[in-house]
C-alpha cells in the first residue's frame, strides 16, 4: 500500500486491498532482520501506524532500514519501563514492516511511518549493538475456507460492533465508519480493529500470537463487546450527570433572575433571609444542645430549595426556633402586700386561692428557682376562676395566656404534628409560650374537665406530661423535636367538676375549691365590681344610676338563682340599659332605682320557688341538693292513697336516689312500732313519692334522710319542724351517713331563709372549714342514726286536716 496519489477528495479513504494483500503473503521473508522493540503498542500484519523513535539504537535502525531495503522486524517489550531492551525484555512473535515515511521532528525525535506486513518469530539474536538484529521465521496463519459461514457471521458482528463503538466513542472520528466500509480483507478488518481497540499491550499481543484467524477474530468480538458495554454505561453516566449539570444550571440561573428580581422589589433573598436568621440566633440564651440542632437545621434550609414545598416547612420550623423564649423569664415583683391588694381590688372572697397565691410568692421570694405550683379551681360557673388568672398575673408580674380546653379532642392539639405533615404546626403548648414572649408566665387551662377524646388520640393523657413538675422540664413538642422547659410556668386549671378529670391527671394537680357566693357577696360584688363595670361599658358614670343594697338584694334574690355571678350582671346590664335608653331619647327616669323600678325593667320576681315552705302539709319535707351551679333547696312530698301497699317514685330520678326512697321505706316497716305506726297501713295503702320539678334529673344518696321524714311524717299524720332542712344518706341499719357539696348546701338554705339544718356527724369537720358568716343565722343538728333524725324533725303536732289511718 502507497500514499502517492491519495485524492484530496476522494470519498473512500483507501486501504489495503485483497489483491496488495495477496501480493504480500506471496513475499519471501528474509533471514535475518534488525528488530525494533515497541514500548506501547502492538503492529499487526496490514495496519499502517506512525512511531516515535527517540532511543538512539531505534533511531540508528530507522535510518540504515530506510536507506536499505526499507524491512524492519517490530516488536513489542514485555515491560514499557526498560529504557534499553535486551533479549528476555522482547516479545518472541512480531510483525515484518515496512518502512513508508520517515519524518525529522523539531523535538529532535524520528517519527517513522511504518506498515505490517506478516507475522514473524525470532529464532536467534545475533547482535544487540548498534541494534538488536535477529534471525527470524515466518509464523503462518491458520485460516478458514472463503465460505465459512460461522467466520463470516463473527466478521458481520465485528463490523456492527465497529459501527456502533464508533458511533459511541467521541474520540474515533466519524470517517472511521468509511474506513471499515472499504476494508475488503476478512483478514485485514480483523487486524486493523485489534490494532485500535483500547486495550493494554499484553492483550494486544496475545491477540497477535493467536495463530487461528477465526479464534482471533472471536477473541477480538469478545473484547468488542466490553469496549462496547464500557462506553454504553460512560454515554449513561454522562447523560445523566449532563442533565443534572443542566437542570442546575437553569435553576442557578433561575434563583439568580429571581434573587435580582426581589431586590429591584426592595425585598429579601433567600441568601439575606438565612444571614438574618442566623444574626437573630447569636442574641437567643438557649444551651448548646439547641444551639447545635438549631445551626443543622439552619444548614439544612441551605441546602434545600427555595421553591420546593420543604423549604417553607423548614423556614416555618426555624422561624419558631427563634421565636420561642428559650431561657428568657420576666422578674417576679415580690412585693407580697402589693399582690394582695391586687388579688383583693379584682376578687371578693376566694380566700383559699388568695392564700395560696401568696405563699407561693413568699417562697420565691426566698428561694429564687422553685418550680412553679400547678393549680386547679373547681368550682360551679361564674365565681370567677378564670378571671383570676389575670389578677395572679398581675400580681406576679407575669405575662398571662389563656388556653381553653373545652371539647379539644386531637391529641396534637396539644403535642403538635411532625413537621412531615402539610399544615404542621406546634401545639397549642408552644404556641401560647411564643405568645407570651417568656417561659415563665401565668398559664390558664381553661375548662380542663372538658377534654374530650377521640380515634385522634386522648388529649387529656397528653396534659399528663404538661402538668406533671418531674416531666415538663423536658416536654417535647413533636413539631419542635426538642424539649421545652416548661417547669418554670404556672399552670392554673379549671374545672367544674373534678367527675369528669382522669384520676392521673387530677393526682398531678393542687386541688381549690372555688365555693358559691353567699347573697351578701353577690351584693357586695355587684356593688364594687359589676355595677362600676356595667356603668363604664355603657358610657354611663355613677351619676347616671345608683342602686342600693336593698335593691341589689332584691335582684339576687328574686331574678338569680346561681353559685356565680353571670345573671346578676346581664340583670344589672339591662338596669343599665334602661338608664341608657331614657339620656338618649331625653326622657326623665329615676337615678335612685326603687323596687318598682327594678320590677319595671326586670318584670316581677320569677325566682321565688327555693323559699321555705310552709309545714301544714304531711310528708313535705326541705331536702339540700348539690348542682353544677351550686346548691339548691329541693322538697320531698309524699302522699298516701288506698291500694295495695305499693310504692312509687317519680320526678326524673336516678337509680340512687330510688334506693334510698325504698331503703326508708323498708327500714320504716321493720321500726313500725317504734314510730308509733300501725303496720296494717302499709298494707291497706299505696304510698306516692315525688320530687318536684320533673324535667330536672336527680340522682344521689344525699336526699336520704329527707325521705325517711317525709315517710314518717305521712304514716303519723304530724307535723314537720319549721324552717328546717336536712341532708344525708341512710342505711338498713338505721346509720346517717356523710355527703359532699356541704358549703353550697348551707348557701341554698340561708338563700331560702332555713333556720335549722340537719347533717350527718361525720359533717362536722366540713362546718368547721367554712366561715363563720356564712354559718351566720343558721342551727346545726349532727346526727349518727335515723331515729335521731325523726326525733328532731317530726313535732308531736298533728297537721291540718289529719288522715284517719
Amino acid at each position: 500500500m502507497s500514499f502517492q496519489g491519495l485524492d484530496e477528495d476522494a470519498e473512500l479513504i483507501p486501504l489495503l486491498t485483497p489483491e496488495d494483500e495477496e501480493e504480500m503473503n506471496r513475499e519471501n521473508l528474509p533471514e535475518t532482520l534488525p528488530i525494533l522493540p515497541l514500548r506501547n503498542t502492538v503492529l499487526f500484519p496490514g495496519v499502517v501506524i506512525p512511531i516515535t523513535a527517540g532511543r538512539d539504537k531505534s533511531i540508528n535502525l530507522i535510518k540504515d532500514a530506510n536507506n536499505g531495503a526499507k524491512v524492519i522486524g517490530v516488536v513489542s517489550q514485555k515491560d514499557e519501563a526498560i529504557e534499553n531492551p535486551g533479549v528476555q525484555d522482547i516479545n518472541v512473535l512480531g510483525t515484518v514492516a515496512r518502512i513508508l515515511r520517515v519524518l525529522q521532528m523539531p523535538d529532535g525525535n524520528t517519527t517513522v511511518i511504518i506498515q505490517g506486513k506478516k507475522r514473524f518469530e525470532i529464532t536467534e539474536v545475533i547482535t544487540e549493538s548498534p541494534y538488536m538484529t535477529a534471525t527470524i521465521q515466518e509464523a503462518h496463519e491458520v485460516r478458514p475456507d472463503l465460505d465459512d459461514k460461522e467466520f463470516l457471521a463473527i466478521i458481520d458482528s465485528i463490523k456492527e460492533l465497529a459501527y456502533k463503538i464508533i458511533k459511541d466513542n467521541p474520540n474515533i472520528p466519524s470517517e472511521a465508519t468509511f474506513a471499515i466500509k472499504n476494508i475488503q480483507s476478512n483478514s485485514f478488518l480483523i487486524n486493523f480493529v485489534s490494532s485500535n481497540l483500547n486495550l493494554e499491550v499484553a492483550e494486544k499481543q496475545k491477540l497477535l500470537e493467536i495463530h487461528s484467524l477465526q479464534e482471533r477474530a472471536l477473541a477480538t468480538l469478545k473484547y468488542m463487546n466490553l469496549e462496547l458495554q464500557k462506553l454504553e454505561l460512560k454515554k449513561d453516566i454522562q447523560t445523566k450527570v449532563r442533565h443534572d449539570m443542566d437542570q442546575q444550571q437553569r435553576e442557578y440561573f433561575l434563583h439568580q433572575q429571581m434573587k435580582t428580581i426581589q431586590e429591584e422589589l426592595g425585598g429579601i433573598s433567600y441568601e439575606e433571609e438565612v444571614d438574618e436568621m442566623r444574626e437573630k440566633a447569636k442574641n437567643k440564651k438557649w444551651g448548646k444542645k439547641v444551639k447545635e440542632h438549631f445551626e443543622k437545621e439552619l444548614a439544612k434550609m441551605q441546602r434545600l430549595n427555595p421553591q420546593v414545598a420543604e423549604y417553607s416547612i423548614q423556614r416555618n420550623y426555624l422561624d419558631l426556633f427563634l421565636e420561642l423564649p428559650w431561657n428568657e423569664y420576666s422578674k417576679d415583683i415580690f412585693d407580697l402586700k402589693r399582690a394582695q391588694k391586687i388579688l383583693d381590688r379584682d376578687h371578693y372572697g376566694l380566700e383559699d386561692v388568695k392564700r395560696r397565691i401568696l405563699e407561693y410568692l413568699a417562697v420565691l421570694k426566698l428561694r429564687n428557682d422553685m418550680k412553679s405550683p400547678i393549680l386547679c379551681l373547681y368550682g360551679p360557673p361564674g365565681v370567677g376562676k378564670t378571671s383570676l388568672g389575670k389578677s395572679v398575673a398581675e400580681a406576679l408580674g407575669r405575662e398571662y395566656v389563656r388556653m381553653s380546653l373545652g371539647g379539644l379532642r386531637d391529641e396534637a392539639e396539644i403535642r403538635g404534628h411532625r413537621k412531615t405533615y402539610i399544615g404542621a404546626m406546634p401545639g397549642r403548648i408552644i404556641q401560647s409560650i411564643k405568645k407570651a414572649g417568656t417561659s415563665n408566665p401565668v398559664f390558664i387551662l381553661d375548662e380542663i374537665d372538658k377534654l374530650g377524646s377521640s380515634h385522634q388520640g386522648d388529649p387529656s393523657s397528653a396534659m399528663l406530661e404538661v402538668l406533671d413538675p418531674e416531666q415538663n422540664s423536658e416536654f417535647y413538642d413533636n413539631f419542635l423535636e426538642m424539649g421545652y422547659d416548661l417547669s418554670k410556668v404556672m399552670f392554673i386549671a379549671t374545672a367544674n367538676t373534678l367527675a369528669t378529670v382522669q384520676p392521673a391527671l387530677r393526682d398531678r394537680m393542687e386541688i381549690i375549691n372555688v365555693t358559691g357566693y353567699t347573697i351578701e357577696e353577690k351584693v357586695e360584688i355587684a356593688k364594687r365590681h359589676l355595677l362600676p363595670k356595667q356603668l363604664k361599658e355603657h358610657g354611663l358614670t355613677t351619676k347616671d344610676l345608683k342602686i342600693g343594697k336593698r335593691q341589689l338584694e332584691k335582684i339576687v334574690e328574686g331574678y338569680t338563682r346561681e353559685s356565680g355571678v353571670r345573671t346578676l350582671e346581664k340583670q344589672l346590664a339591662k338596669m343599665v340599659r334602661f338608664a341608657a335608653k331614657n339620656i338618649a331619647t331625653e326622657e326623665e327616669y329615676e337615678v335612685k332605682v326603687t323596687h318598682e323600678t327594678i320590677e319595671k325593667v326586670l318584670g316581677p320576681p320569677r325566682l321565688e320557688r327555693d323559699k321555705y315552705e310552709n309545714n301544714e302539709v304531711a310528708g313535705v319535707v326541705t331536702g339540700l341538693a348539690w348542682t353544677s351551679v351550686g346548691g339548691d333547696i329541693l322538697f320531698i312530698e309524699a302522699i298516701l292513697s288506698r291500694g295495695k301497699g305499693t310504692l312509687n317514685i317519680t320526678g326524673n330520678l336516678g337509680k340512687v336516689m330510688k334506693e334510698s326512697a325504698t331503703i326508708a321505706m323498708e327500714f320504716i316497716k321493720s321500726n313500725a312500732d317504734a314510730f308509733e305506726i300501725d303496720p296494717e297501713v302499709f298494707e291497706k295503702y299505696n304510698v306516692h313519692i315525688h320530687v318536684p320539678e320533673g324535667a330536672t334529673p336527680k340522682d344521689g344518696p344525699s336526699a336520704g334522710i329527707t325521705m325517711l321524714t317525709s315517710l314518717v311524717s305521712l304514716f303519723t299524720q304530724r307535723k314537720v319542724k319549721k324552717s328546717l332542712a336536712m341532708t344525708g344518706e341512710i342505711t338498713l341499719r338505721g346509720k346517717v351517713l356523710p355527703v359532699g357539696g356541704i358549703k353550697e348546701k348551707i348557701l341554698a338554705a340561708k338563700r331560702a331563709r332555713i333556720k335549722e339544718i340537719i347533717l350527718s356527724e361525720d359533717n362536722r369537720k366540713d362546718i368547721l372549714e367554712i366561715k363563720d358568716e356564712y354559718l351566720k343565722g343558721l342551727t346545726f343538728h349532727y346526727v349518727s342514726d335515723m331515729s335521731e333524725v325523726i326525733d328532731m324533725a317530726i313535732t308531736k303536732q298533728k297537721v291540718r286536716n289529719a288522715k284517719k289511718l
